[in-house]
C-alpha cells in the first residue's frame, strides 16, 4: 500500500515491537507490543480511543498503542516496549534488562 510503513524491533530473532504507519490502510500510527496476560482486555476496555487489538497479533497477547493522538504519554510507551522486551527476550537477556 502506498504510504504504508512498518519497523520491526527484535532481540535474538524474536520480535518484541512493531511501529506501524497506516498498516493495511487503517490510517493509524501505532506501536504494537506484547503485554502480560489480562492487560490487553483491560486496556482496550478502559481506553478504546488509545488502545486497540491489532489484527493477527491480538490473539497472541499483543496490544496496539496509538501514537497519532494529540497527547501521547511517551513514558508509558517506553514502559510498553520494556515490558514487551522482557516477555519476548530469551530469559537471560530479559533478566539483564531488569
Amino acid at each position: 500500500m502506498e504510504g504504508e510503513q512498518h519497523l520491526r524491533f527484535q532481540v535474538r530473532g524474536r520480535t518484541f515491537a512493531y511501529f506501524l504507519h497506516d498498516h493495511h490502510g487503517d490510517g493509524r500510527v501505532a506501536l504494537n507490543c506484547k503485554v502480560p496476560i489480562g492487560d490487553l482486555e483491560a486496556l482496550v476496555g478502559s481506553e478504546p480511543e488509545r488502545f486497540f487489538v491489532p489484527a493477527y497479533l491480538g490473539a497472541r497477547g499483543w496490544i496496539g498503542v496509538r501514537l497519532d493522538l494529540p497527547r501521547v504519554d511517551w513514558k508509558e510507551v517506553e514502559k510498553f516496549v520494556r515490558v514487551s522486551y522482557r516477555l519476548v527476550a530469551p530469559r537471560r537477556l530479559a533478566i539483564l534488562a531488569g
